[in-house]
This record gives C-alpha cells, structure tokens and sequence, in this order.
C-alpha cells in the first residue's frame, strides 16, 4: 500500500530524486516553482502527513491552478513539496505559498495533527539553468530558510521582484534606435535597446532594490534577460540586451546553455542575428574560462557584441581589442562629446581625435557608432557633421512599451532631416517632444510629414 501510495499520479518522484526533478523542474520550464522543505515532523506518519499536505494544505492556498509533487528523503526525515501552476499565475493573484505553509503548521499545532519545520524556497523554472542547477537553488534556499528567520522576512521582501521574474505579465520597455540614410537623407528606426519596466517596475534598479543581498545577482541578471526576451516576441529590428561581462562569463562557459539561449530567442519568433548583447563597463574574472571563448559560441549563432559606455575614459577598450569582428557596435558615452568649444579648446581636440578613433576601429570591424543621450540639437549637428549617424538619445526618443514599438516599427522611417531640424528647433514642437518622447509622432501630428 505504502508504495503504491507513493508511485502513484499525486506523488511523482517520491523515491526517485531524478523523477521529481524532470517532472518538477524540466516539465514547468518558464513557470515559477516553489519547494517547501519539511522537517523533524512527528505526532504522524509520512502517509498521513501527505494526505494532509493534499488535503488541508491544499485548502490554505485556496487556488486551482496548482500542480504539485513530493520527494522524501528517508535517511533525513526530509519531505520535500514541489509547486507550480498548471497553466499560469497572474501577477495580481499570486499565491502566498509562504503564508499559506504558516497557516497550515498553525492549523497542525492547533489541532494536534502533527509538528515540523519548514522552510520555503522560490525560483523560476528558467529556460537556459539545468535540473539540477535549480533544484540545488531551490534546495540551498530551502535550508537557509528554515533555519534563519531573517531570511524567511528576507523572501517575503523579495516576493514582489520574484513574481515580476517569473509571472505571465511579459512587460520590457526599448528606446528605439534612429539612424541617418546620408544617401537619403532621411531618419529611420533599426531597433533599440531593450530595458525592465512598464508595470511592476519603473526599471532595474526599482527591481534589484528589491532583491536581498544574499541572492545570486548573476542568476538574477540570467532571469530577467530571459524575461526581457519572451516580453520582446516576434519584436521587429535589431534588438539589444544589457549583461555584464562576468555574468556571461558564469553562465554561458557552458556552450550548451548558449545552444539554449538560442532557442529560446528563435521559440520567440525572434531572429538570432537581430540580437545583440551591450557589455556593460564591470571588472570580471577570466581565470577560470575567457570571455572571448564565451562569445564565439553566441557570435557562431549569428549574435553580436556591442561596447556599453566607450568613451575616454572607458575601461571597455580590452573587451574591444580580445573580442575584435565580434564588436559590431561601439556605444558612444556622451563623456566624449559633452563639451563647449569655446570653454574647453583642449577637450574639444582630444574628443575630435577619441571620435576618429572610434570610427577607425568601427570600420575595422564593419561597425556602427551609436551616440547616446545627446541632449541638444548642437550637439546632435556636431555629431551629424562627423559622420555619427545613429543615435540613441531622449531628443529623440524616450522608453517605450514593447507593445507600441512593435505596433508602429512600420512608421518610423523615412523622416527627412529639414523635418527633424523643425522639431529639434521649434520652441512649442521641442517641448512638445521632451514631453512625450518619439520625434515621429510628433512630426506626424504636426502635419509636417
């Protein structure tokens, strides 16, 4: 009876740890898990006590969209229970897996049913990690858990970034790129770069204050591109992803995670070629795998590097020399054409000369230059006088929805330049544009197209 009970549908994997991790972990990819660790239980048996799990517990989380399983270390007294959603948890109604566990021991207690101690861990079933790198995220967790009580408070906190990570609402903003034809002389969006925010967040640094010091931040820096890719389906253009140097290093050393990734950006209906990661300007540890070797293995499924924040006094020069054709796009940092000519003659003559350097080194690599965050129209002639064509800067366009970006791709091209000059110098049109962000609309309800 005791092992039919345990074989059967409602507890997968009771004796066999690989069962309860393949059909836990693997089977719920892209949905968020929870382990909940039982200890030192007494006053029941183990059956009972999984009766009452399927029963009373079930009753606490009052929620029909659960599927859930078990896995039961005998030598340790250690019950484990798996959870996730059938189907998908919104984000407003997101399970309190951690009160419902409480209410439930209480109950027990309460009643005289039986004693124990847990501990609740969460994660998300993440695309690129494997089995056993999140059952032994979720196992750690679990243990720290049970045995510290800050850090049960710690998780309660982290509640609202980790259902932002793993919860159905796919949301990212992207700030459009706009490049200049000089053929043409017009101005056309090619993609942009693609940021966390338009919902649960205003963006990153809302969602890392949320997220304890004891987590993994490179795990974390995993998951949220992972969110940002899924949010961007079937985006038109060229679209871009901050990641820093180590986190790429750490997670993707293991070509068949990169094999993943790629999948994963082609289940999106989003074409690897069109995808490019920003190396972000952080120190990084190559003793034990080098960068460049990690990059090849994206580079050799057609996607591209850009330099983050390459400036004057930019510590990206070494990623430029190690990673060389890899480099496609060098992101200008306003450090380096910031200036007045008539205050600082010194300054303007080394950014001139830093400028033609970069173009040098973009050519060498069939490169583009993307200037960001120019703020004046002056600037933005200078620039244009220079041969820097592609900008990514509020004058022209602020954050936008991934939603709106992929509605109006199709509009945003062929703006001549005598109508961009309009809107950048006109008193009423420019702070008309500050406010709302997007040159084109603008310009189109204008009536100057």
């Amino acid at each position: 009876m005791k092992d039919q009970i345990f074989s059967g549908p409602y507890y997968y994997g009771m004796k066999d740890l690989d069962v309860f991790k393949k059909t836990f972990i693997n089977e719920n990819r892209g949905k968020p898990l929870f382990l909940i660790r039982f200890e030192n239980i007494t006053g029941i048996e183990i059956t009972g006590f999984l009766d009452l799990l399927r029963g009373d517990f079930y009753s606490c989380l009052d929620l029909e969209d659960i599927s859930f399983g078990f896995h039961y270390f005998e030598k340790k007294g250690i019950l484990l229970m798996g959870i996730s959603p059938l189907f998908e948890w919104n984000i407003e109604k997101f399970p309190n897996i951690e009160n419902a566990v409480g209410k439930f021991q209480q109950e027990c207690l309460k009643n005289k049913l039986a004693s124990f101690h847990f501990g609740v861990s969460r994660t998300q079933s993440n695309f690129i990690s494997t089995n056993d790198e999140i059952f032994d995220e979720l196992f750690g967790s679990s243990e720290k858990n049970l045995n510290d009580n800050l850090v049960r408070w710690s998780w309660t906190y982290y509640n609202k970034a980790n259902t932002y990570i793993s919860g159905s609402v796919h949301e990212a903003m992207i700030q459009p790129t706009v490049i200049f034809n000089p053929k043409t002389k017009t101005f056309s969006v090619k993609g942009g770069e693609v940021f966390v925010g338009g919902g649960a967040y205003i963006g990153y640094k809302d969602l890392i204050n949320d997220i304890p010091a004891d987590q993994d931040l490179n795990r974390i820096e995993l998951l949220i591109l992972e969110k940002l890719i899924i949010a961007c389906d079937g985006a038109p253009g060229l679209l871009k992803f901050n990641i820093s140097p180590q986190s790429l290093i750490d997670t993707f050393s293991n070509k068949e995670k990169v094999d993943r990734l790629k999948k994963l950006i082609s289940a999106k209906n989003l074409n690897p070629d069109n995808v490019r990661f920003e190396l972000v300007e952080k120190p990084y540890d190559e003793s034990n795998y080098p960068l460049r070797d990690v990059c090849q293995a994206f580079y050799d499924h057609g996607m591209s590097f850009a330099a983050d924040d390459f400036g004057v006094k930019s510590q990206s020069h070494q990623i430029v020399l190690d990673l060389g054709i890899m480099i496609k796009e060098f992101k200008l940092d306003p450090i380096s054409f910031k200036f007045k000519i008539e205050e600082d003659q010194i300054k303007f003559l080394d950014n001139l000369a830093f400028i033609d350097y970069c173009k040098r080194l973009a050519d060498n690599r069939e490169a583009v230059i993307t200037a960001e965050a120019v703020e004046d129209y002056d600037t933005f002639r200078f620039l244009m006088e220079h041969q820097i064509y592609q900008f990514q800067a509020n004058i022209l366009f602020g954050k936008m929805s991934i939603g709106d970006y992929k509605r109006d791709f199709d509009s945003f091209h062929s703006l001549s330049e005598e109508v961009i000059k309009e809107v950048l110098t006109d008193k009423i049109l420019a702070e008309k544009q500050k406010r709302i962000g997007n040159v084109f609309r603008v310009a189109t309800e204008a009536g100057l197209l």
